[in-house]
């Protein structure tokens, strides 16, 4: 009878040892090897009459190795299952194992020894007397104001003037590379673009009044751009922004279309197409609307802010040793191709968080009853289709929205994704709820520092 023995060889490290005896292998062979006599198909025997002699001669050694390893396998699951045991990856053989002392001729009873990484017990970092920070963007009428502007000039309608009159005219660009003199550069850069006079600086803006389809002017995107529209036009233009001498290079602009879009009226069009369902029939009202939104973005970004704080706080402050040992020799040998050791040395810190992260999230799902359904699913596929199609949420379905979502559940790589970015979303919601934030008041300038600050401090 099979027994099996376990004893502490280190950190949260213990060897397993399997001992089976001939009986608990021998009729699970014996079987096994009959059932190749029925399926074996030799030359110059009918299949089926193979005699038995010849078969334990052929296939004996490999079927009883089979048979032994098998055995093996089965009490160690068994063992660990009975005893309840929180282990990290899978059991690592130890190197005393030989699978070359199964002898068909001769057999015996064998040992197997096993290693295993235990899981530790720990207790979460204390969330109550952590000192964090609820950043509150304040909406100012001047982000309402150009929200709004924005939202007119998208659902305007566009004219073409003959002529360039102001900073909002939209100019429709052929950019080709030159030399100081506008003469073309062979093999230089050459790109179509569609920018409104404004997005010049002040220095460049006055040279294109007046100017008409045909014309053109010669520019450096250094000196004609302030830094954020220059990142726009480099990255058109296929430059990277830190290209000192491509912002430096060239190029003739020449006008292929002069546009002027006339910003839409407030009127009941313009509400149903800025802010479709929300029943809108004023402009006080839907500057309003808009500002709910602006808000809700910035509180998204402020609570994305929080749960960054709270992940740090979870993973540093909590406390947890590992079997370092045992997961270095496992991710050595554990995973599609072995790892040298300077390997696993310079991958350990990054893996060893990681697994802190899981094991955390772990603890809080199990202790606090955190659920993901298929109801979460479904809403966040709907959510997706909404996001992708510019559809608002909770805008009336179709029979193609339901078979949509319905395809997205049969597809196994979107719902074990989306399962765990919801559960992780509820982790963190549960972690807010153990937290005593501080409130402040920021604008979108100090918003972004704060949010810079914070990075750095974790890189």
């Amino acid at each position: 009878m099979a027994t099996v023995t376990r004893e502490n060889i280190g950190l949260l490290t213990d060897k397993i040892t399997v001992n089976i005896s001939k009986g608990d292998y021998l009729p699970s062979f014996e079987k096994a090897l009959k059932q190749y006599g029925k399926q074996a198909n030799i030359p110059g025997f009918r299949k089926g009459m193979v005699p038995a002699g010849l078969i334990k001669k052929m296939y004996g050694t490999s079927v009883l190795t089979d048979e032994v390893l098998r055995t093996v396998e089965k009490e160690l699951t068994s063992y660990m299952s009975n005893e309840k045991l929180e282990i990290f990856a899978q059991p690592l053989p130890l190197p005393e194992n030989d699978a070359r002392q199964i002898d068909i001729n001769n057999p015996a009873d064998y040992s197997f020894a096993f290693e295993v990484g235990l899981k530790p017990a720990f207790n979460l970092a204390d969330l109550g007397s952590a000192k964090l920070t609820r950043l509150k963007v304040d909406v100012t009428p001047a982000m309402i104001d150009e929200e709004v502007d924005r939202q007119r000039t998208r659902h305007g309608k566009m004219t073409e003037p003959e002529a360039v009159e102001s900073d909002e005219n939209v100019l429709n660009l052929t950019f080709t590379e030159t030399d100081a003199s506008g003469n073309p550069v062979e093999g230089g850069i050459k790109k179509d673009n569609s920018l409104l006079v404004k997005y010049f600086n002040e220095a460049t803006r006055p040279k294109w009044i007046g100017l008409k389809k045909g014309d053109f002017i010669v520019l450096q995107p250094s000196q004609a751009f302030d830094e954020k529209e220059r990142e726009w036009v480099l990255n058109d233009l296929g430059l990277a922004k830190e290209d000192v001498a491509g912002a430096d290079k060239y190029f003739k602009a020449e006008i292929t279309k002069v546009g002027f879009i006339e910003k839409a009226d407030f009127n009941e069009e313009f509400f149903q197409a800025a802010a479709p369902g929300k029943g809108i029939t004023t402009e006080e009202a839907y500057r309003e609307s808009v500002k709910a939104d602006i808000q809700a973005y910035w509180d998204s970004q402020s609570r994305n802010q929080l749960q960054h704080s709270l992940y740090h706080v979870l993973l540093d402050q909590t406390k947890i040793e590992f079997p370092e040992d045992f997961l270095k020799r496992w991710m050595q040998t554990g995973g599609e191709k072995p790892k040298s050791p300077a390997e696993v040395e310079h991958e350990f810190p990054s893996f060893a968080n990681q697994l802190k992260w899981t094991l955390i999230v772990d603890k809080v799902v199990n202790e606090n009853g955190i659920d993901v359904q298929a109801e979460d699913i479904q809403a966040f596929a709907k959510q997706q289709l909404f996001g992708y199609m510019g559809m608002p949420a909770g805008a009336e379905e179709q029979p193609w929205v339901a078979e949509y979502v319905q395809r997205m559940m049969q597809d196994r790589k979107f719902v074990e994704d989306t399962v765990h970015r919801i559960q992780t979303e509820k982790v963190f919601g549960w972690a807010e709820t153990k937290i005593n934030a501080t409130d402040k008041p920021v604008s979108v300038e100090e918003f972004q520092h704060e949010v810079d600050e914070h990075q750095h401090h974790h890189h």
